[in-house]
């Protein structure tokens, strides 16, 4: 069968289209409505696979969202265009495609990982394709004709989004880079790569100290809509945050995109553990503002681990929906947590297996797991525990049984596994548990 000419291939070939073209153009569509029913499954493998493949996009759990979002967003415009025969010079790039790509420049991400995730994607796109395709109740060379069509149509789209997108990371990237503070953001990301920087160097260039003592900080919005300045207010959060933390100096600030500011904080001498619950208080006005805290820590080393400590406790905050406004690595269950939020989908199958039925995402087995967590936190001690959550003893006494009789793990027989379970449930809940049964 001869190839269709590009005026055909996007459906628009004329009215002198020949029958047996437009029965090809009938039959993409019946095969890419079956494919449009699988889009939302086909998009979250795909976000995976890329996701695996290309490691340098495996930032974070929210950057890892956005990913999804410009995959999901990409599938649904291709199974549409399929569907209804739509010419690609007609379309317009989608936002959450453009907003992937504008991130990928602020973060500083290389450009050829922006382009070999659209070409893992349509390698992938095109593989989901054939089982629709062979479903068809058509002849052999229709179906091979159909395929040939759809694909053709894939690979056009996805030249044509990546070198938009591209594009459009090319000119953010430029602009990113000559904003007032890139050698600052550059150095910081030199010593934090563990690159040749001299302290005396940074201190000129930055006017921070590597010497002192560090509490690192991210700060982020949780604003699907941020405003132009986003980045002004989070910086304003910050200087909050070491106000009340009772910081010696001026804190460093560098944007990462334009929602997020990594941030340190300085001091002459090794700090007191920050109040935790008065930062939460400060960040909270903001109301879309959230902040992860590494624990203090000195020197040029310190000044890396503070900030590893704080995007662990930010992984922690994303996983579990970023309702609190502020989280510290310091708090209580968050580092080992944070580790195990690092394979989320490991996790909830651990958790199930440690918990068995305790590990139902509802309000009875969420106070069953909440009571049983404070009990052994507590030394197994009833009164402590009623104390604590202000409920009487007897009922206490009636949930850890309750909540002993549907896990499948005792405390006799492996206290440790079930008290870092309970925990991991406390901080990351619906991300590690089991959707409970409707029935």
């Amino acid at each position: 069968m001869t190839a269709m000419r590009a005026s055909e291939v996007d459906g628009h070939g004329g009215e002198g289209e020949r029958p047996g073209h437009l029965r090809v153009k009938e039959l993409v569509s019946e095969a890419a409505l079956r494919l449009d029913r699988r889009q939302p499954q086909i998009a979250r493998d795909m976000s995976d696979l890329i996701a695996r493949e290309i490691k340098s996009l495996d930032v974070d759990q929210a950057f890892l969202e956005l990913l999804r979002a410009s995959v999901d967003a990409n599938t649904k415009t291709i199974t549409h265009i399929l569907i209804n025969d739509i010419p690609i010079e007609r379309l317009q790039p989608t936002t959450a495609a453009v907003e992937y790509a504008l991130r990928l420049a602020q973060r500083d991400i290389p450009a050829n990982s922006l382009v070999r995730a659209y070409n893992v994607g349509k390698d992938d796109f095109i593989e989901q394709i054939f089982p629709d395709v062979q479903g068809l109740n058509c002849s052999a060379e229709e179906k091979f004709a159909v395929l040939q069509h759809m694909s053709s149509v894939v690979g056009r789209y996805i030249d044509w989004i990546s070198q938009y997108v591209f594009g459009v990371y090319e000119k953010e990237r430029d602009r990113w880079v000559g904003t007032q503070g890139n050698v600052r953001a550059t150095l910081v990301h030199d010593v934090l790569g563990r690159r040749n920087v001299s302290a005396r160097e940074f201190e000129q260039e930055t006017g921070y100290r590597l010497d002192g003592h560090h509490i690192g900080l991210i700060i982020w919005s949780v604003e699907s809509d941020p405003a132009p300045d986003e980045l002004r207010m989070l910086s304003q959060g910050v200087w909050k945050v070491a106000a009340a933390a009772g910081c010696t100096g001026s804190p460093l600030i560098t944007a990462v995109d334009r929602t997020t500011a990594w941030a340190w904080l300085p001091f002459a001498a090794k700090p007191p553990p920050v109040d935790i619950e008065e930062v939460r208080r400060t960040v909270g006005q903001a109301r879309t503002a959230r902040v992860s805290l590494g624990l203090s820590d000195v020197g040029t080393g310190g000044f890396r681990r503070t900030h590893e400590q704080a995007q662990a406790a930010r992984r922690v905050a994303v996983a579990r929906g970023g309702t609190t406004a502020a989280i510290s690595f310091g708090d209580e269950g968050v580092a080992i947590t944070s580790l195990l939020a690092n394979d989320l989908e490991s996790t909830r199958a651990w958790v199930v297996e440690v918990l068995g039925g305790l590990a139902v995402d509802n309000d009875n087995t969420r106070a069953l797991r909440e009571t049983l967590r404070v009990f052994l936190l507590t030394g197994e001690s009833y009164t402590d525990t009623a104390a604590l959550m202000n409920l009487h003893r007897n009922t206490v006494r009636y949930r850890v049984a309750k909540a002993l009789e549907q896990s499948t793990t005792t405390i006799g027989t492996n206290r440790v596994d079930l008290a870092v379970a309970l925990n991991v449930c406390h901080f990351l809940g619906p991300a590690v548990l089991s959707v409970a049964d409707s029935r």
